[in-house]
């Protein structure tokens, strides 16, 4: 059966390069373009895409929320990632609905293996990004282990206030607070601020 490809980028270099790779290794898709975001979202109202391969740098992008729009619009289609970013943002457009997240520095094998993954098994992820993931949630689990007020305290630390700031904001003593510091200290592993505000950015 003929799956629909829109390959969403707006240079003509990388449109043709794309689809060539397609062409050469796939049967039976059939391909079409989108050079603006506006253009991505006419062309998947009208059309029943399989797989749109998008760009985040589009004229007229709204990075992320471009693959909940997509998805909202047509609720089967797949969505990868394909862009010069690194992989440090790949969570943030995951969490969004990306179906697959992939640098476009990538040989043409691994491109392959991506849209080969993501028709099979309806994702794809690097070895990097999976670790990532991974990472991530046991992130997020140590700070489910916080209690309610730890939680308060970790949040306030990371967004620069210090500890007589967080006893006026929870009317708590001083003295308190670095009770509570320390355990969220432990809790996280954790021995300083610079790494609490890593935690911070990578959950949030």
């Amino acid at each position: 059966m003929t799956k629909k490809i829109l390959i969403a980028d707006d240079h003509h270099v990388v449109r043709i390069g794309t689809a060539l790779i397609l062409e050469k290794n796939f049967d039976d898709f059939e391909i079409d373009f989108a050079e603006t975001y506006t253009e991505v979202k006419q062309k998947v109202e009208n059309e029943n895409y399989d797989l749109v391969i998008l760009d985040i740098e589009l004229p007229g992008s709204i990075l992320k929320s471009m693959v909940k729009e997509i998805k909202s619009i047509s609720g089967d289609i797949l969505v990868m990632i394909f862009t010069s970013y690194k992989e440090n943002i790949a969570m943030q457009y995951i969490e969004e609905g990306a179906n697959g997240f992939l640098n476009k520095q990538s040989d043409p094998e691994v491109f392959v293996k991506a849209v080969e993954a993501i028709f099979k098994d309806g994702y794809y992820y690097t070895s990097g990004i999976a670790n990532g993931m991974m990472e991530g949630l046991k992130k997020k689990k140590m700070i489910g282990s916080l209690s309610e007020r730890e939680l308060q305290v970790f949040n306030l630390l990371a967004k620069g206030n210090g500890n007589l700031e967080i006893s006026n904001a929870l009317n708590i003593e001083e003295s308190t607070v670095g009770t509570y510091k320390r355990r969220v200290y432990q809790k996280l592993n954790i021995t300083n601020l610079v790494e609490l505000l890593e935690i911070y950015n990578e959950i949030h």
